[in-house]
C-alpha cells in the first residue's frame, strides 16, 4: 500500500546512500513532489516524484538551501468544509486549486456552492445539503485526512451518507465522539453509515487524533450550544492558530 511517510523517509535516506535507489509503488501526493524539489535544491538527485516510481542517485553530501513551501491542502480543505457545515461563506485564498479537486467534487455532490476565483475558492453552505458517498484513497483520490471533516458534514446532511475508509484503520474513532453530540453513525468494519440529523448539540468530546479533532471543531461550530473539546494538543500539531483564524471568520471559539 503506498505510504506517504514511508516514501518520504526512503527518499531522504537514499539521497545520501551509495549508489542508486528505486522506490516502486511510491506515494504520489503533492508533498512528495515538494520534498523532491527541496532535496534537489540541496544537491540531491531525485526524479519521478508524483509518479509511482521514484529514482534517487545518492550523493556524497547535501548543502543548505532556501525553499518556500506549498500551501497546506488539508488546512485549506478544512476551512472549505467549515464554511459548508456552518452554512457560512468563506473565500479560501492562496491555495493550489488542483490539489482540492477531490474535496470540491464531494462538496458539489452534497449540493454545496463552490466557485473558483483564480487561486482562491469560495464556499457557501446552504441547508439542507445532501448525503453523499465517500471513499478515501491515496492521491489523487479523496484524502483520508479530510474524511473526518466530511463525516461532520454528513452528520447534518439530508439522507444517509456512506463513508468508506481504506487508508487509516483508526479513522472512525471520531464516530463515537460525534454520537455524543447527537449524530447517528453506524460503523461496520471500514464502512460508516451516517444518517443526517436536524441538529447536533454541544457537549464534552475528546480529540483522539489530529484530524478527528478537526472534525470535532467543525461539528462544534455547527452544533447548538457549547462544545468542549479535550485533547487539543493533537489539533495544534497540524493547524497553526486554528482558533484565531476561525474567530476571524466570526466563529465563537476560544482556547481554554
Amino acid at each position: 500500500f503506498p505510504s506517504v511517510g514511508a516514501t518520504e523517509n526512503i527518499m531522504c535516506a537514499a539521497a545520501l546512500a551509495e549508489g542508486a535507489t528505486v522506490i516502486r509503488n511510491a506515494a504520489r501526493e503533492p508533498e512528495l513532489v515538494e520534498l523532491q524539489t527541496f532535496l534537489n535544491q540541496m544537491g540531491a538527485r531525485v526524479r519521478g516524484a508524483g509518479t509511482d516510481v521514484i529514482r534517487i542517485e545518492g550523493v556524497d553530501e547535501l548543502h543548505g538551501a532556501e525553499h518556500t513551501l506549498i500551501p497546506d491542502r488539508i488546512e485549506a480543505g478544512t476551512f472549505m468544509v467549515a464554511a459548508a457545515a456552518t452554512g457560512g461563506e468563506v473565500l479560501v485564498e492562496d491555495l493550489i486549486v488542483d490539489h482540492q479537486e477531490a474535496v470540491i467534487a464531494k462538496l458539489l455532490q452534497a449540493g454545496i456552492e463552490v466557485t473558483r476565483h483564480g487561486e482562491a475558492i469560495r464556499v457557501a453552505g446552504r441547508r439542507p445539503w445532501q448525503a453523499f458517498a465517500l471513499r478515501s484513497q491515496p492521491y489523487p483520490g479523496f484524502p483520508t485526512d479530510m474524511q473526518p471533516q466530511m463525516m461532520a458534514l454528513a452528520a447534518l446532511a439530508q439522507g444517509v451518507s456512506i463513508i468508506t475508509e481504506t487508508v487509516y484503520a483508526s479513522r472512525f474513532k471520531l464516530a463515537d465522539e460525534l454520537a455524543r453530540m447527537g449524530a447517528q453513525i453506524r460503523v461496520e468494519g471500514r464502512c460508516a453509515m451516517v444518517t443526517g440529523v436536524e441538529s447536533l448539540h454541544g457537549t464534552v468530546v475528546n480529540a483522539t487524533d489530529l484530524r478527528a479533532g478537526a472534525g470535532l471543531v467543525l461539528a462544534g461550530l455547527a452544533a447548538e450550544g457549547t462544545t468542549w473539546i479535550e485533547g487539543v494538543q493533537h489539533i495544534e500539531r497540524g493547524y497553526e492558530d486554528l482558533v484565531g483564524k476561525l474567530a476571524g471568520l466570526g466563529a465563537d471559539i476560544s482556547r481554554a
